[in-house]
């Protein structure tokens, strides 16, 4: 019983299959499918189509900057917001050299709608309330159909 067993050749060019015969490991889904996109890159595609809807009516808009940040900062003791209300966007007025901005917070936004559509009405209130507040102007004059459900 002194019959070794040879070892396998080894197959030239590169390995097709994972050990298990199952396939090598890959993405679930090509990047330019939906599924692919990251809830941050969903969540800018919200704030981005709100903003063309509204610059259809306001070309002006063209000129503010709108900028999507994940949580409001906590400036020192209190804040300016509290456990009980935690804003959901803001403004930055124009500065010299630097143009007005509208600040949209991305989670305290998901965590207050269930599904995309809830999410989409809800930034699109956000940045016309921003936008209204940065024009001096009432959020029904920026977007006639302001508060329809």
């Amino acid at each position: 019983m002194d019959n070794p067993v040879p070892p396998r050749a080894a197959a030239p060019g590169p390995r097709r299959r994972d050990r298990h015969g199952r396939g090598m490991r890959g993405p679930i889904a090509p990047p330019q499918v939906p599924l692919a996109a990251s809830r941050a890159e969903v969540f800018a595609d919200l704030v981005q189509d709100s903003v063309e809807r509204l610059e259809r009516r306001w070309p002006q808009l063209a000129e503010i900057d709108f900028l999507i940040l994940e949580v409001p900062r906590l400036e020192g003791p209190g804040g300016g917001w509290s456990e009980d209300s935690v804003p959901l966007g803001g403004t930055i007025a124009a500065r010299e050299g630097h143009p007005a901005r509208v600040v949209v917070y991305r989670r305290p936004i998901e965590i207050r709608t269930k599904g995309r559509d809830e999410r989409a009405a809800l930034v699109h209130e956000v940045v016309v309330e921003q936008v209204a507040e940065l024009l001096g102007l009432t959020p029904e004059t920026v977007d006639p159909r302001y508060g329809e459900d």
